[in-house]
C-alpha cells in the first residue's frame, strides 16, 4: 500500500513537472523558438486551434519566427490570434507568411520575466506540496484503518517526504536554467 501510494505520488509529480516546463516555454527569453507559439489559438472554421496545428511555425534567424500557413485563407485570423495574444509580438503579414520579429529584451524586463518564471515555479512547487498532503492524508487513513502499522505509516511519511524534497530540487532545477537563459544577453 504504501509503495502505491508513493508510486502514484510520483506520477501525479511528474505531471506538475511537465506542466512547470510547459509554463517556462511560454516565457520569451528574447530568442525565437517555435514554441513560443503553442499556446496561441485562431479561429478556424469555427473552432479555437492552436497555430501549430494550422501552420508551419520556424524560426530561420535567432529574432524571427516564421508562420507559414497550410491554408493561406486563414492567414489574417493567425495574425489576429497573435496580436491579441498576451506575448506582446507584432507579426507582419505579406499575404503568403507570417514573420514575427523578436525584440531584444531590455534589462528591465529581464527581470519582469524573471519575477514571471519564479511565481510559475512557485505555484509547482505550491502543487506538489498539495500533492505531498494528499498522499500524507492517505497514509493517515490506511494507519487509522489499521491496514499499516505505526512504523511503516512513519516510513510512508518520510518516503513521501524524500520524493517531495526531490521533485522539489526539480523545480527549483529547472528555475535556475531559465532564469539563466532570461538573464543571458
Amino acid at each position: 500500500m504504501i509503495k502505491e501510494v508513493a508510486s502514484n505520488t510520483k506520477k501525479e509529480m511528474d505531471n506538475v513537472i511537465e506542466k512547470t516546463k510547459n509554463e517556462f516555454a511560454k516565457v520569451q527569453t528574447g530568442r525565437a523558438k517555435a514554441s513560443l507559439l503553442d499556446s496561441v489559438k485562431a479561429e478556424y472554421y469555427g473552432a479555437l486551434t492552436p497555430i501549430n496545428q494550422m501552420a508551419k511555425v520556424s524560426a530561420p534567424e535567432p529574432r524571427q519566427l516564421l508562420v507559414s500557413p497550410f491554408d493561406k485563407s486563414v492567414i489574417d485570423d493567425i495574425e489576429k490570434a497573435i496580436l491579441k495574444s498576451d506575448l506582446g509580438l507584432n507579426p507582419n503579414n505579406d499575404g503568403d507568411v507570417i514573420r514575427i520579429n523578436i525584440p531584444q529584451l531590455t534589462e528591465e524586463r529581464r527581470k519582469d520575466l524573471a519575477k514571471v518564471v519564479n511565481k510559475k515555479a512557485e505555484e509547482g512547487k505550491i502543487a506538489i506540496r498539495s500533492i505531498r498532503r494528499q498522499a500524507n492524508s492517505e497514509l493517515e487513513a490506511f494507519e487509522k484503518d489499521g491496514d499499516i502499522s505505526e512504523d511503516n505509516y512513519r516510513r510512508g511519511l518520510d518516503n513521501i517526504q524524500d520524493i517531495t524534497d526531490q521533485y522539489i530540487a526539480k523545480i527549483d532545477e529547472l528555475l535556475e536554467k531559465k532564469i539563466a537563459d532570461i538573464m543571458e544577453v
